[in-house]
This record gives C-alpha cells, sequence and structure tokens, in this order.
C-alpha cells in the first residue's frame, strides 16, 4: 500500500471530515501527495497538521467556482500536478417527506452535490486532458440508488452523480482519464446529525442519530456499520494503477443493502403459515 499512489497529487473536496479526511489519510500513506478543501477550516487545518508535509489545507466553498478552482491550482502550484480529484463535499437536506418538503434547501443541494460535482470533473479534466491522464473519483450514495421516503432532493442529488460520473467516463477515456462513482451506504459520518440539526441539544441529538442508525443497521446483509476508512480503501483502489482498466463503475460500499431486501422474508412466511394453521387449529 505504501507505494499505490506514489508521485501522485490528489485534491479531495469535504477532506476535513468523515470520508474526505479517511481518504485523505489514506492516500498520504500510500505515498500521495494531498490538497483538501472544506467549508470547516479549523477541523481541515488539523486534519493537514496531523498529516504534515505532503498535506495542504484551503477552505473551499465548492459551489462557488473560482474557489474550487483556485483548490486545484493550488495542487499545481504547491505540489507540481493533478493527478487524482475526488468530488466528495456533499450537503444534506431535511429528513421530511416528499409532500412536507418546502425544497427550500433544493438549491444548495443541488449546488453541492451536482453542479460542484460537475464542475470538479471538468476542472481536473481539463488538466488532465493536457497532462497525460489521471483519475476521477465522485462520491454518490446509495440514496442514489435505491428509493424509498423523505429527502428527495438528497437522493435526486446522488443519482444526478451516478449519471454524470458514468457520462464523464465516456467522455474522458479518449485522454487517458479514468472516471468512477463511489456509493457509499451507512458510513459513520455527521451528514445524519447535519440533516437532524434542527434540534441543538447535542445529548438529544446523539440518541436521535443512535436510533436512526440502530433502524439503517435493520436493512443491510452485513450487519455491521460502515467506518470512513472502508470508503477510503475503495477509493485507494479505483485511484491507483491497480485499477488502470477500470472506468464508469459505480461501486457500492454498503454492507450488501443494494443488493436487495435484507429482511428474512422465508421466516415471516413460515410465521405466518404457522399462525394460520394454529388459528384453523391444524396441527402440523
Amino acid at each position: 500500500m505504501d507505494q499505490l499512489l506514489n508521485g501522485k497529487v490528489a485534491v479531495i473536496t469535504g477532506g476535513a471530515n468523515g470520508l474526505g479526511q479517511a481518504t485523505a489519510e489514506l492516500f498520504a500513506k500510500a505515498g500521495a501527495k494531498v490538497v483538501i478543501g472544506d467549508l470547516d477550516a479549523a477541523a481541515g487545518e488539523a486534519v493537514a497538521k496531523g498529516i504534515g508535509e505532503t498535506c495542504r489545507f484551503q477552505r473551499t466553498d465548492v459551489s462557488k467556482p473560482e474557489e474550487l478552482q483556485a483548490l486545484c491550482d493550488l495542487a499545481v502550484s504547491a505540489f507540481g500536478g493533478l493527478d487524482i480529484m475526488c468530488n466528495n463535499a456533499a450537503v444534506p437536506n431535511r429528513m421530511v417527506r416528499l409532500l412536507d418538503d418546502d425544497l427550500d434547501a433544493f438549491d444548495r443541494v443541488f449546488d453541492v452535490n451536482v453542479r460542484a460535482v460537475i464542475r470538479g470533473t471538468q476542472i481536473a479534466g481539463r488538466y488532465m486532458r493536457d497532462h497525460g491522464g489521471g483519475v476521477i473519483l465522485n462520491t454518490s450514495s446509495i440514496a442514489g440508488i435505491v428509493a424509498s421516503f423523505g429527502v428527495t432532493s438528497y437522493r435526486a442529488s446522488k443519482a444526478a452523480v451516478i449519471h454524470a460520473s458514468k457520462n464523464a467516463a465516456i467522455e474522458l477515456a479518449g485522454y487517458g482519464i479514468r472516471v468512477n462513482c463511489l456509493v457509499p451506504g451507512q458510513i459513520e459520518t455527521k451528514l445524519i446529525k447535519d440533516a437532524l440539526a434542527a434540534n441543538t441539544d447535542p445529548v438529544l441529538l446523539d440518541k436521535l442519530e443512535m436510533a436512526i442508525r440502530e433502524v439503517m443497521d435493520s436493512y443491510q446483509p452485513l450487519r455491521r456499520r460502515g467506518m470512513p476508512e472502508d470508503v477510503a480503501q475503495a477509493a485507494l483502489f479505483l485511484a491507483s494503477d491497480n485499477a488502470r482498466y477500470i472506468t464508469g463503475v459505480v461501486l457500492p460500499i454498503d454492507g450488501g443493502i443494494t443488493a436487495g431486501d435484507a429482511h428474512n422474508y422465508i421466516e415471516k412466511f413460515d410465521e405466518a403459515r404457522r399462525r394460520v394453521m394454529a388459528e384453523a387449529g391444524v396441527s402440523e
């Protein structure tokens, strides 16, 4: 692993926390020089300091084109290039059903989750086109694959990331640029708390998050909570030359959620059969 990204330069948006932080730290261990951008300046500076001289942080609002461009320019000026672009920054919208959603967050969700991903792909793609190719990794979510109740704007934004990534993979392949899409599942990040942020009591917020995560865990085959490092390991593989023949892939890192319904219906059907037989007085 120590040499997988040796000599590479990576830009990671949303790199101050969660998936972005884990990816930045793992890429640095694998030999890459890393530039991270995030709105959380204190956390971003701490991550960069923890990684050391091979990392730079710049406060970045990815919804602003000039700031995203400046982040990529920093990679070139500080470390001499841009080989890997991770469009990872995202924002949630409130946990609310469709008919109760006033769509007040719609523009912000799409500006950050979709427009900035496409713009980041453009900025990195233009540089990579002129400098021998590279790798672009876009972060979607299982919410972009599996439809369900609520958070419609977020789900729609993450579905758009998947399709945009496939489209970019086709368009940019001729320049030696690989584009793949990471699809995290129930990962321990702060997005759920951000979606619940209307309640500012931190103790109650922790309890609410725990209750919600217990429900989420119940419908995945692997009953282990995903960690940011699980996604970072997938990113490391796709960013490395070990994945040199892989592009246009949409990779779930989700404990099996997108494989299908994890409820044991055979057991439930058997329980229903026994109940009906007992009510009818029929012995088995």
